[in-house]
């Protein structure tokens, strides 16, 4: 059902949804805001979206997602600015949209969605029937799945069957043999009694009792002395194992307090550099102090929200690497692959270290370079460059597990960017605290 308010014909703003907006659909509008989000100036962003104006596109669709959807639909001048982001990103729909003759090759909720932003006229029927079509599609898997599955049952109920036969079968063949075989074991047993009775008239002789008694008291203390070596043996290594759990128990308090002095180091620094960012005044507030005027030296608002970088700005990879103890991992081959693919794996390796070392020396940053060691067909005569550590992951460990290895050995508070494009690398170092960096925006800054 469409409702119509005071809009004239042809005129979309005026036609209003009574129904929720499906759940697929909403999700398609979301990621349509945040991708149009970082667009904005915070001035043009609502009052309750500028708190998530630095978010990455990522968590600001997870932590956003209700308030973009609300500032949407009661906020024209915002829905309109979001709708010029989606034209350009998206001509071809929109432009088909306008036409009033959606593509019809285009996935039902993208058109939904992108009607829903744009409000051409008819745009709440396309919203229904995206809805409806989400439905259908997923009653169809359900049938399809359901299915598939009385399939498997009907297969493995053959097999269970066919097996069962089998078994059956087999059980019968062995008892047959078993039958056999007792009937030869009742034959050995009378023949073994009969053996049994002559042995009895031997055993009554004295000296062959003592034989027997002397040779089984040597045995005994034979199996005796060897169950006392074994039980040294084992003292041994129980002493050994207690002496090596005692030195990992050491090394790993060493480790711990390496950890604990950097994560104190880092929050040090961290205060230092807050105090200079936010220049703050002295505790003692003078009546001349309290009155609003721009000092030279601080910030306005304009010049604030002129601060904001967009994600592929070199100069963000400047502002992370300027923070106390910042560390830079760098996924080498990604890196190199990106910026130029077409030489030799040596010579990449040693153009990436030579860039590495120069930003090491201009920032005074950590940088860890880690390289796959699958790709070499013999080990690296490589002297690192200064102030760069160069690692070659073991056989069997890929580069990325590396580079998560070196994440989590850092301690929880420390700044630690990664540069890769690798989407698996980024989304396993943002997860474990890390900051991931795209490999362009990394050669940018270099070049």
């Amino acid at each position: 059902m469409v409702e119509t308010t005071g809009g004239g014909p042809g005129d979309g703003t005026a036609e209003v949804l009574d129904r929720p907006l499906p759940d697929g659909v909403r999700r398609r509008v979301v990621q349509i805001v945040s991708d149009g989000f970082g667009g904005l100036t915070v001035a043009e962003l609502p009052a309750q979206l500028r708190q998530y104006a630095r978010f990455a596109p990522n968590r600001r669709a997870k932590f956003a997602g209700n308030a973009m959807a609300a500032a949407l639909e009661t906020d024209p001048l915002f829905r309109q600015r979001i709708g010029e982001k989606l034209r350009e990103a998206q001509p071809e729909i929109a432009g088909a949209l306008d036409s009033g003759s959606p593509p019809p090759a285009a996935d039902p909720l993208d058109v939904a969605a992108a009607a829903y932003v744009l409000r051409p006229t008819g745009w709440v029927k396309l919203v229904t029937a995206a809805g409806e079509e989400a439905q259908r599609a997923d009653a169809e898997r359900a049938d399809e799945e359901s299915r598939a599955e009385l399939e498997r049952l009907r297969e493995e109920l053959d097999r269970a069957r066919e097996q069962t036969r089998a078994e059956t079968e087999r059980l019968r063949v062995e008892l047959d043999a078993a039958k056999k075989e007792a009937e030869s074991l009742h034959r050995k047993l009378r023949a073994a009694l009969s053996d049994v009775k002559r042995g009895e008239a031997a055993l009554r002789k004295t000296q062959g009792d003592m034989e027997a008694v002397r040779a089984e008291g040597h045995a005994q203390v034979s199996a005796a002395e060897s169950e006392t070596r074994r039980l040294k043996a084992r003292l041994g290594e129980a002493e050994a194992a207690l002496e090596a759990t005692r030195r990992a128990a050491r090394e790993g308090r060493s480790v711990e307090d390496m950890r604990v002095r950097l994560l104190l180091d880092t929050l040090l620094d961290a205060t230092q550099g807050l105090r200079r960012e936010l220049a703050l005044p002295p505790v003692s507030v003078r009546p001349a102090e309290t009155v609003d005027a721009v000092e030279p030296g601080r910030m306005t608002p304009k010049d604030i929200a002129a601060r904001a970088l967009s994600e592929h700005d070199p100069a963000i990879l400047d502002q992370l690497l300027a923070l106390p103890q910042a560390h830079l991992v760098v996924d080498g081959y990604n890196v190199t692959k990106t910026g130029y693919p077409q030489m030799p794996l040596e010579k990449q390796r040693l153009r990436l270290l030579g860039q590495l070392s120069q930003l090491a020396a201009q920032t005074g940053a950590e940088v860890t370079c880690v390289f796959d060691g699958a790709e070499l067909a013999a080990p690296v005569l490589l002297a690192p460059p200064r102030g760069v550590r160069v690692l070659f992951s073991k056989p069997g460990v890929t580069a990325d597990e590396l580079i998560r290895q070196l994440v989590r050995a850092e301690p929880p508070g420390r700044p630690v960017i990664v540069a890769s494009t690798d989407r698996e690398v980024a989304d396993g170092v943002a997860r474990a605290g890390a900051r991931p960096v795209a490999s362009a925006v990394l050669l940018k800054r270099l070049s």
